[in-house]
């Protein structure tokens, strides 16, 4: 059986799975559309991660598909119905990245609330920035709202929870009276009231019709002017035309964006050059030790998968 890969996956991970079955590897795959096709003609699973579109296109050219993995948790670039209309199995990495996303939004939070993250280049060219930088603020005591309370963002606020932050929460799919909230320690708040009352606000939202610019101009201009908004969901959720003019009009304390609406950013992206932006390419859940977790927990699910087929064929 074949299994194409067309972004990258841990080495270890791809050599469990030349043992068994005839693997057709290649990082770079993903930018050559054409030949992914041509190699599909013939696979009977697919890995990838968010940058290959496993959409009606795809799928046409892979008559024998059973199995998408996906190399992380967002499903948005698979086309889920059509998949299951081919009875094509489709298997996430669930939880496998969820360490390496909290501790970014943590990382991040302190380095925007410090203002130190642009420092580097001052410093180096002789400058000495002090009494600019010396207004920081810690974020101890600060009060930080989640805004999508699955497993990262029940990390987050965990983690946050350990240097003394205090944590509300968002998310429509916990009822506000649900037990959870208080085994976290986390106190429910509707979106707005949370915008408003937050320092920090870090999302993990799924991107869908109803999440799609979320925080908006509207709700942007919700958020305390020294408030920080962090996103490592998807891009599409913040409208960065509004997070721009509102990072530019002073409106805003800092931001950390590592997703984009169109990734790779273009260089003439509106926000190039904002005030107090962190800007990162789509890595939040991408480290040493993360990637070897998604890649083992991929490779096993789909290798026992693409058996369970032949186990089914033989039988039948």
């Amino acid at each position: 059986m074949r299994i194409v890969i067309s972004e990258f996956i841990d080495g270890a991970a791809a050599a469990a799975l030349a043992r068994d079955f005839d693997v057709c590897y290649d990082a770079a795959l993903v930018e050559r559309p054409a030949e992914l096709r041509a190699k599909l003609g013939s696979a009977d699973a697919l890995i990838v991660r968010n940058r290959t579109q496993v959409n009606a296109t795809l799928l046409a050219a892979a008559p024998k598909l059973k199995v998408v993995g996906r190399l992380g948790v967002g499903l948005d670039n698979i086309d889920l119905p059509a998949c299951a209309e081919r009875r094509i199995e489709v298997i996430p990495a669930t939880g496998a990245n969820v360490r390496s996303v909290a501790e970014y939004v943590i990382c991040v939070a302190l380095l925007l609330r410090r203002q130190i993250h642009g420092a580097s280049g001052a410093v180096a060219a002789g400058e000495w920035p002090r009494a600019a930088l010396s207004q920081g603020r810690e974020l101890a005591g600060s009060t930080l709202g989640v805004v999508g309370f699955g497993s990262i963002g029940r990390l987050v606020a965990a983690l946050a929870q350990a240097l003394s932050v205090r944590v509300l929460g968002c998310d429509a799919a916990v009822a506000p009276d649900s037990a959870l909230w208080a085994e976290q320690n986390t106190a429910p708040r509707p979106l707005d009231d949370l915008l408003r009352e937050s320092d920090v606000v870090s999302l993990h939202l799924p991107l869908t019709d109803a999440t799609r610019r979320l925080l908006d101009a509207r709700r942007l201009s919700l958020m305390k002017p020294d408030a920080i908004l962090i996103n490592t969901s998807r891009g599409g959720i913040v409208d960065e035309a509004a997070l721009a003019a509102a990072l530019r009009g002073g409106a805003l304390g800092g931001a950390a964006l590592d997703v984009f609406e169109q990734e790779p950013l273009p260089a003439a992206s509106v926000l190039a050059g904002c005030p107090g932006l962190l800007l990162t390419p789509h890595i939040a859940g991408v480290t040493h030790e993360s990637n070897a977790r998604v890649s083992a927990l991929v490779a096993g699910e789909v290798a026992a998968a693409l058996v369970r087929h032949r186990d089914n064929v033989a039988h039948a």
